[in-house]
């Protein structure tokens, strides 16, 4: 390698400075970043060269060694400017060289011009966002299904979509996937589900919402310290946002009461998740593997009679209540059954126990 310039170490220096710089403001590695802005210096180079392969970026983090040179072949008759050097001037770079070798031209990058020094910009600005994109993409994929908190930056006046900052992204909550009657506020903080991400043509975009089931899940998982290490499992979630949610969890060790072990001392963990709600009711319910049982348990706060299984239909049974439940039972605008239901995969008609009949729509 010939003998470097105090004045190309300097310029070295400065451009590691400012990739080290774009890796802390951007959170980019910065050997991405090197290999791509070395790229995209050859290639704004080569348009100068008659786009001939002869230019040459080597970098030396160690070093902050910056040096981009041209090679050429030595020859006695120069049939191609680009690639071809005479020897009486190849000897201005290296003295011993003879013809049939090749010659390193070191550059100023204020040789480049004005033409490849845009090139160049142009080309890493893309590799930069094109970098800032996979890094968002693959930080949403990470925590895809999971909890996260979002600070509110601004709601829309007109659609009520709330623009959220999560980590260095911003997202949008749509109205249509926040709580119900929820009012939000600049500057709060809330948890947001991760339902998904897509890749668009305009970024990554993660899918966020209030109201998806798995937010009632990954609270109790993150409130509740037997659900996180496996003692108490949550079978099933049934919600409907703002208003209502069914909760069934199962205990692995027969001394620990998994609906106790949710509902905390002094109902302090189940108050953190339903204040994490905006107030939404939880009902919390033991799993059982017998169908009967695990229906009665589900139909919360409502006590069940008896539950007796339809053999003529498939996953469709018949529960007597007193007669005084019967409102309970079915809740208002049938949302206690219907709750039931979907967290049993169970259709279920409710009658009272005086005998009359009331086929619910569940």
């Amino acid at each position: 390698m010939a003998r470097v310039s105090k004045k190309t170490i300097d310029q070295g220096r400065e451009f590691f400075e400012a990739i080290k710089l774009l890796e802390q403001e951007r959170g980019i590695p910065a050997d991405y970043l090197l290999e791509k802005v070395c790229a995209a210096i050859v290639t704004s180079v080569r348009k100068e060269y008659g786009g001939e392969d002869v230019v040459f970026v080597d970098c030396n983090t160690e070093e902050n060694l910056l040096r981009v040179y041209l090679k050429k072949l030595v020859v006695e008759e120069v049939e191609n400017n680009y690639t071809q050097i005479l020897q009486e001037e190849a000897k201005r770079y290296k003295r011993s060289v003879r013809v049939g070798d090749y010659v390193e031209i070191p550059l100023d990058t204020k040789q480049f011009g004005r033409i490849a020094a845009t090139t160049a910009k142009n080309v890493i600005r893309g590799d930069i966002h094109d970098a800032e994109r996979n890094l968002m993409l693959r930080e949403f994929e990470s925590k895809q299904k999971e909890l996260v908190t979002g600070k509110v930056q601004s709601i829309d006046p007109q659609t009520g979509n709330a623009t959220l900052e999560i980590g260095k992204s911003v997202v949008v909550l749509p109205k249509s996937r926040q709580i119900p009657d929820e009012v939000l506020k600049e500057g709060q903080l809330i948890k947001v589900f991760i339902e998904g991400v897509k890749d668009t043509p305009k970024g990554p975009k993660a899918m966020i919402s209030r109201t998806h089931s798995g937010l009632v899940k990954r609270l109790f998982e993150t409130e509740v310290p037997e659900i996180y290490d496996g003692i108490v499992e949550i079978k099933n979630v049934s919600r409907e946002a703002g208003s209502r949610t069914k909760i069934a969890v199962f205990s692995k060790d027969e001394n620990v009461d998994p609906v106790g072990a949710c509902i905390g001392p002094k109902g302090t963990r189940v108050g953190n998740i339903v204040e994490a709600l905006g107030g939404e009711k939880i009902d919390i319910v033991v799993y059982d593997e017998d169908p009967c049982k695990y229906i009665a348990a589900a139909l919360a706060p409502a006590d069940v009679l008896q539950v007796e299984i339809d053999e003529e239909k498939e996953n469709a049974c018949h529960v007597t209540v007193p007669d005084t439940q019967l409102s309970l039972a079915i809740g208002n605008k049938g949302q206690n059954v219907r709750l039931a239901a979907r967290l049993t995969g169970w259709k279920i008609d409710i009658k009272p126990e005086s005998g009359f009949y009331i086929p619910q729509n569940s």
